[in-house]
Order: C-alpha cells, then sequence, then structure tokens
C-alpha cells in the first residue's frame, strides 16, 4: 500500500535510503544537501538502519572513505552539492574505473566564485564525464523513485557503476511537495540483498583494487569501460518497468510531452520542465503544436534514442541551467545536437542560458522561447543561436 505524505524532496530521498538500509553512508554537510543527510544521520541514531555513518574531514575524504567501503563489499551511500561535488572529483573518476556501485544524491547547486548556495546545474554538468551514471528528476517524487532505481541499476552485474540522483536545490529539496511512498519491505524486495563482487576482504580470494597500468594497457581498460555503458540504457528500462508494476509510475530514458505531433520543441532538465509544460498546454489551446522533452538518463546520454525522438521537429530550443565557458554553447545544447547530426532532415536548433545561481524560470521565459520557435519555423530564420535568457541587460 502506498503511503501518501507532504514532505521535502530531502526528506524524501533521505526516507528512500532508508528503505534501501545501506551498509555504509561516509557523509559531509554542504547546503542544500545538509538536510538530507542530517535526517539520514537521524534514522542511524534511532535505529532503524543498520548502517555505518562514516563522519567524515571532507568530500574528498567522503567518497574516498565510499569507495574503500564499496571495494571492502558493502552497499555504499553519500550525498553532496556544488563544491562539495567539485572537491570529490579526483575520486569520482576512482570509483567509476573500479566499477564501485556508490549511489549518491546530488542537490544541484550553483558552483562558486561567486559563492551562491541556490539552485543550478552547474555541479553535476561539471563531473557528467567522470564516468557515473546520471539521473535526473523534475520533481519529489522523481527524486525518490530514482534514487529506489538507482540501486539495481547500479548494481546490476552488466554495470556495476556508480549512480547519481540529481535534483534541483532548493525548488526540490526544500519544497512541501504530495509524495507515495512506498512500503519499506517492498522497497527491499525491489532492490534485494546486495550481492558482492570480488570484495577486497575475501581473504580467501584476494584481488587488487586500482593497479598501476601503464601505455601497454590503459587504453585497454578504458575501451572496456565505454562498452560497459552501452549495456546502461537497456538496464535503466528493465528497472522502469520492474518499478512501474511494483508503483504504477512510468520512467523512460528520459520524458516526452505532446511531443510526438509537435512542429516546435524545448528541451530542458529537472523542476523547470513543470513550468514549460504548463506554457506548452497554453500554447496548444491557441494551435500552436509544441512539445517538450526532459532528459532522465543524462550519462551515458542515448544519443540515438533522442535524435529519434526529435528529428521530427521544425525548431528547437535546448534550455540550459549551466553554461561551459571557453564553448560556444551550453553542455545539454551540445549533447542534442549531437543526437540530431546524423539526420538529413533536422530541426533549427538554438540555445538558451536560464536560471543560474537559482535565478527563478518564469512561465513568461518558456513564452518568450516559444514564440521565438514558431517565428524560426516559419522563416528559417534565427536571430541568435545562444543567448541568456531572464537576465538584466
Amino acid at each position: 500500500m502506498a503511503k501518501i505524505v507532504a514532505v521535502t524532496g530531502n526528506e524524501a530521498v533521505a526516507n528512500a535510503l532508508r528503505q534501501v538500509n545501506p551498509d555504509v553512508c561516509a557523509a559531509y554537510p554542504i547546503t542544500p544537501q545538509t538536510d538530507m543527510m542530517q535526517r539520514f544521520s537521524s534514522f542511524v541514531s534511532d535505529g532503524k538502519v543498520k548502517t555505518e555513518l562514516i563522519l567524515v574531514e571532507s568530500e574528498h575524504s567522503s567518497m574516498s572513505a565510499c569507495v574503500g567501503a564499496s571495494a571492502a563489499g558493502g552497499r555504499v551511500i553519500t550525498a553532496t552539492s556544488s563544491q562539495g561535488l567539485a572537491l570529490m572529483n579526483e575520486i569520482l573518476y576512482i570509483a567509476s574505473g573500479t566499477r564501485l556501485p556508490i549511489v549518491m544524491p546530488v542537490v544541484n547547486r550553483a558552483l562558486s566564485a561567486p559563492l551562491n548556495i541556490h539552485g543550478d546545474h552547474s555541479d553535476a554538468m561539471y563531473a557528467r564525464d567522470t564516468g557515473w551514471i546520471q539521473l535526473w528528476s523534475e520533481n519529489a517524487q522523481e527524486a525518490y523513485d530514482n534514487t529506489i532505481q538507482a540501486f539495481p541499476i547500479a548494481e546490476h552485474i552488466d554495470i556495476r557503476l556508480p549512480v547519481m540522483i540529481c535534483l534541483d536545490g532548493f525548488i526540490i529539496s526544500h519544497s512541501i511537495e504530495r509524495i507515495e511512498y512506498l512500503d519499506d519491505e517492498q522497497v527491499q524486495n525491489f532492490v534485494g540483498d546486495f550481492k558482492q563482487l570480488y570484495p577486497l576482504l575475501d581473504i580467501q580470494h584476494p584481488v587488487s583494487y586500482g593497479p598501476l597500468i601503464l601505455p601497454d594497457y590503459y587504453m585497454e581498460f578504458r575501451r572496456a569501460q565505454a562498452e560497459v555503458n552501452t549495456k546502461v540504457s537497456k538496464v535503466v528500462l528493465d528497472v522502469a518497468s520492474d518499478f512501474e508494476k511494483l508503483s504504477g509510475r512510468k520512467y523512460g530514458l528520459f520524458e516526452t510531452y505532446r511531443l510526438e505531433d509537435a512542429e516546435i520543441g524545448i528541451v530542458i532538465l529537472n523542476s523547470a520542465a513543470g513550468t514549460t509544460k504548463d506554457v506548452i498546454d497554453e500554447f496548444r489551446n491557441k494551435g500552436i503544436k509544441a512539445g517538450l522533452l526532459k532528459p532522465r538518463l543524462y550519462r551515458p546520454f542515448p544519443y540515438e534514442e533522442t535524435g529519434e525522438a526529435l528529428k521530427h521537429l521544425k525548431a528547437l530550443c535546448v534550455l540550459d541551467r549551466a553554461d561551459c565557458f571557453g564553448s560556444s554553447f551550453g553542455p545539454v545544447y551540445s549533447d542534442i545536437a549531437a543526437s540530431l547530426y546524423p539526420f538529413k532532415d533536422k530541426p533549427v536548433l538554438v540555445n538558451k542560458i536560464y536560471g543560474l545561481g537559482g535565478r527563478d524560470y518564469l512561465p513568461e521565459h518558456a513564452e518568450i522561447v516559444l514564440n521565438e520557435l514558431v517565428d524560426i519555423a516559419e522563416t528559417g530564420k534565427v536571430k541568435s543561436y545562444k543567448e541568456y535568457i531572464g537576465v538584466r541587460e
């Protein structure tokens, strides 16, 4: 039986972690993630989980402890945001390269400087090519559901890779929403018992982790890691299918909204997708065929499936809540452009940077973008392929 509650995104994810009951959590506080791990530490103190909670001196130490605990043979979690994720960067590569299925919610927050504690996507985008699987969440329900699904994805025998679950700082993490919780027993049965694979502490079968690999084999090692990533999409879909049977909630590699017959479209991540859907409905009521694609699995990026879903459009805008300084376009734009490149007939593609440092994304911004796409679809003329929206001139 589902339990309906009104909770914040941080509380929902903390509860999902409680229901999974991991072996080890190494945590360090950073806004706006702090509340999540504080709640989880209360579960530890109250004896509601068996988790060994390790309080460390930094996020670099947090991920280092997670790597050690996971290699030793445990089910391991942590969480972070912003500068914390950046400080982990060195160890993120070690976690993925060593094929350790660590699960880490990332409460998205802007990177310094200047110091900003509010939500944008620059932290996870900075870490997008570290070899971690990334799942993105529009609301607290999706953050809760993605957290539960992250464990069977990460721990699948064909994958064994770490997973980030991304949710927008404050907008999702601290806002109260209606959530449907699964029963504890349902979650535990869904994720199953943790299966150790070559545990470091099995002294009867000694193994080596993180060995020195010189040029004669390093490239083959990386090629093998890339091959693993080609299997992730299928596992994500298989886990989503099992989760739908359990919860009634459907997930895919991405979500499409009124996209099938659309002529213009928007690609956008996380919480801003909800606002955009409402404006798309308004344009539909005016007879304008608008649609939306919201990525869920962002790494490894499902290029073929995404391109197929978007190729029929006349004009398309990718909205990025992060920028790539020194590059021509935002990070999501570049991936969407790559997914459409193989097609002879494809939409005119433009890029908007929005919402940096927690700047509000308003319905009027979606209206501006959609009106511009209408003009592009009709005339084929583009005023600017990239610009900031909602910024003071």
